[in-house]
Parts: structure tokens; sequence; C-alpha cells
């Protein structure tokens, strides 16, 4: 199962809508870790066969998205969150015991615009870094594959038009 991974698009419509293009054909579900669910509801619209499920982030005021989910892929839980609520920006270990409690394999956060990832004691973490607003190089997104032998994860960069 192929996963793409995205957070923090902050309005930036073209660079999200771009990467859809490029992943339509190819992502079984496709994550979106907050701060840009109006330019999401966009997406949605034009891709209705692309399963999309995401979670509101701190500038995603009024909406009805929870602050963090449990997603299965598979037989493989998934932790997500944009990671506000967590303190992510300071430190991963409320975020990683909250996945932890939650018997999940994965955990996804965004928020601080920076790309990450780690394998903490069975655990995977990723953050995919922004689409919209980089805080350390370019734009950035994620990808994470589920197989039966185990899972991959990955940051890929994307090229603004």
């Amino acid at each position: 199962m192929k996963i793409v991974v995205i957070s923090d698009s902050h309005r930036n419509f073209t660079v999200l809508h771009q990467l859809m293009e490029l992943q339509k054909d190819s992502a079984d579900l496709v994550l979106f870790l907050g701060d840009g669910e109006r330019e999401l509801d966009d997406i949605r619209s034009l891709y209705p066969n692309l399963t999309i499920v995401g979670v509101a982030g701190n500038c995603d005021w009024g909406s009805l998205e929870p602050a963090s989910r449990i997603v299965r892929a598979g037989k493989t839980k998934l932790f997500v969150t944009h990671g506000h609520t967590y303190g992510v920006k300071f430190s991963l270990e409320e975020l990683k015991k909250a996945a932890r409690a939650a018997g999940c394999r994965v955990v996804l956060y965004g928020h601080t615009h920076i790309p990450h990832t780690e394998y903490d004691d069975g655990l995977y973490v990723m953050n995919p870094g922004s689409i919209g607003a980089p805080r350390e190089g370019g734009a950035t997104y994620g990808v994470l594959e589920i197989a039966q032998n185990g899972i991959l994860m990955n940051i890929a960069p994307i090229e603004r038009q």
C-alpha cells in the first residue's frame, strides 16, 4: 500500500495540485496532516476517486476535522495528527507515547515544517515537512509504503512551478 503524506500547504493550492497530479494514479491513500484544509477541500473536489483523510492543524480555524485520528492501512495502525497539541516543536516524546498507547506502529505529524523520519523501538515516525511553506530546504512530502514484509518511509522533494 502506498500512502502519500502531506502537511502544511498554507494556502498554496498550486503545489498541492501539482503533487496530486503526480501521485493520483499510484497513491492508495493520501493523508493530510493539517494547515491547509481549504485547499484540500478543492483537491477533494478535483479528485473524487482519491481516498483523502485529514486532520485539523492549528491554522485550520473552524475545522470539523479532529486534531488526531487513527487510520488503518491494512493491518497497520497509524496515528495521524498535526502535532501542535503534542508539543512537537519541543519534543516528540508525548506524541510517541500517545501513538504507543493507541497501539499504533506508525506516527505521522506536521506543524514544524521540517522533514523528519526515525525508527524508535518499533515505532515508525515521520514528519513530511511542508509542501507550501518549508523552513529548511524546499517543499517536501512523505511516501509511506506498507507491505507484508515491512514499512518504508521516504521524504521526497517537489519542485514549485
